[in-house]
Order: C-alpha cells, then sequence, then structure tokens
C-alpha cells in the first residue's frame, strides 16, 4: 500500500516538474523574443534618423554618459561634445550624405540582466553626392549597450570598429558576344597618363594588360565592358566608320580614364 501511494507522489511530483519547466522555458522565450523585438525596433529607428541626418532626434537614443568608441577616432565624450562633431562634420554639408545599411543575418540582440540589452552586428555604408549615384563605400562592425532605467531605453555605450572596403556585389548581367565582334576591340591604347593599356580576347571575354593591372572584362553590352568584382566599366567607342577609336573607363559612374586607340 505504502508502495502504491509512493508512486502516485512520485509521478504527480515529475508531472509538476516537466510542467513547471515548460512554463519556464515559455516564459523565457516570450521574454527573449520582446526583448530582441524591442531593441530591434529602437536600433532600426535610430538609423533611420541617422540616415536622414536629424542630429537633434538621434541625440534622444543617448543617455548623458554616453560613450563612443570608435576604432579609427578613439573615446568621443560627452554627448554635448558627440552631437556638435555630428552636425558639424558628418550632417555639415547637405550635398553629401552617408546612408547606412545593416548586412542581413549578421545582427544579434542579447540581454544584459539587470541593466538591459545588447546588440551587435555588421553594417555597410553608401555615399551619396549631389549628382552623383550612390556607391557603396565600407563595412564595419557595431556594439551597443542599451540601458533599460525607468523603463526608458537608451544607448550608453557604442562601439564601431573594424572598419574596411565594403566587398562589392556586382548587379550587372553578362551577355554573350561574338569572337568577331570581340576581336573588334584588340589593340593597343594610350591612356592620359601615358600608360599604354593592351585589350586582347580570350574566349567570350577581353583581357586587358596595364601596369599594375590585369582585370577580365566581360560583356554588358555590344560595346560595354564590366569587371566582376568592382564597380568599373569599359566602354570601346567607335568613329563615323564604325572603327574602334578609344576606350572609356567608368568607375562609380565617374569617368576616371580614357585611352585613344594607337594600334
Amino acid at each position: 500500500m505504502k508502495s502504491a501511494i509512493y508512486r502516485v507522489k512520485l509521478l504527480t511530483f515529475l508531472i509538476v516538474a516537466v510542467f513547471t519547466t515548460s512554463l519556464v522555458k515559455a516564459q523565457s522565450s516570450d521574454d527573449s523574443k520582446k526583448l530582441r523585438d524591442t531593441i530591434l525596433h529602437l536600433d532600426s529607428t535610430f538609423w533611420e534618423a541617422y540616415n536622414a541626418c536629424d542630429v537633434d532626434k538621434m541625440g534622444t537614443f543617448f543617455t548623458d554618459d554616453l560613450e563612443f568608441y570608435h576604432d579609427k577616432g578613439g573615446l568621443s565624450t560627452p554627448l554635448s561634445d558627440l552631437m556638435a562633431s555630428v552636425r558639424k562634420g558628418l550632417c555639415g554639408n547637405e550635398n553629401f550624405r552617408l546612408r547606412r545599411e545593416a548586412v542581413e543575418g549578421t545582427v544579434k540582440v542579447y540581454p544584459l540582466n539587470n541593466y538591459g540589452a545588447l546588440i551587435s552586428g555588421e553594417h555597410v555604408f553608401y555615399i551619396n553626392e549631389a549628382g552623383k549615384k550612390e556607391r557603396l563605400d565600407g563595412l564595419a562592425k557595431f556594439t551597443h549597450v542599451w540601458r533599460n532605467q525607468n523603463n526608458e531605453w537608451k544607448m550608453s555605450r557604442v562601439l564601431s570598429y573594424d572598419h574596411g572596403p565594403a566587398p562589392y556585389k556586382n548587379l550587372r548581367k553578362e551577355v554573350s558576344l561574338s569572337p568577331s565582334l570581340l576581336k573588334q576591340y584588340a589593340g593597343k591604347y594610350e591612356s592620359a597618363k601615358a600608360e599604354i593599356i593592351t585589350i586582347i580576347p580570350e574566349g567570350s571575354v577581353l583581357k586587358l594588360q596595364a601596369p599594375n593591372f590585369q582585370p577580365t572584362l566581360y560583356a554588358e553590352g555590344e560595346n560595354i565592358f564590366f569587371l566582376k568584382d568592382r564597380d568599373l566599366q569599359v566602354e570601346f567607342v567607335k568613329d563615323n566608320r564604325n572603327k574602334v577609336v578609344k576606350m572609356i573607363v567608368r568607375e562609380n559612374g565617374a569617368v576616371v580614364e580614357e585611352a585613344k586607340r594607337i594600334l
């Protein structure tokens, strides 16, 4: 009889333990999701203000004792000095703006017990200049510490580091040109810098040979070629007799070189 009672008590204990554990896990999962959603929303709103160069709104996201660490500029503090620097530098020229964009899949949120949360990830920056096409500029990592005080979330520490060039994403489409058409562009071209550039057809592509620069050119159109790892285009220009007379090199949409055909 006692054995039967013991088994019933043990079974009851196990059921309660399993139920309690499941409940705690569910609550923990809900809390984590709520925290993540909150921080991601705040982060998104902050960067919207950054991209719009709304300096006053940007300042509302920081604590008064903010410390901003940058791998190139070091430590910036207090908040008033940082905001004055942003207003004069980053947002001081209306014809020049940076646009920040998070790298998909890199942004993570972590809880900080009895303090708030931490968000980290990678982001890229684009340069916008008046009259020019937007261009990708750089890649960096970021870590922001968010403090939750009196139910108000603000960033108390900002770290921006590991700055470097952003990997180029080629969006151009390669087309196929006949060997006879590619052969028209073969020859030697003299640049404005007195450098000789040689163009050699090789299969379905062109090989460019210049001092310290030997890329492969892929056809984008009948007379337009591009690089796959860099925002660079080469246009071959013909005269009224349909003879190739020069090449124009553009990088990020701007002309950086012209070379006259000499052979």
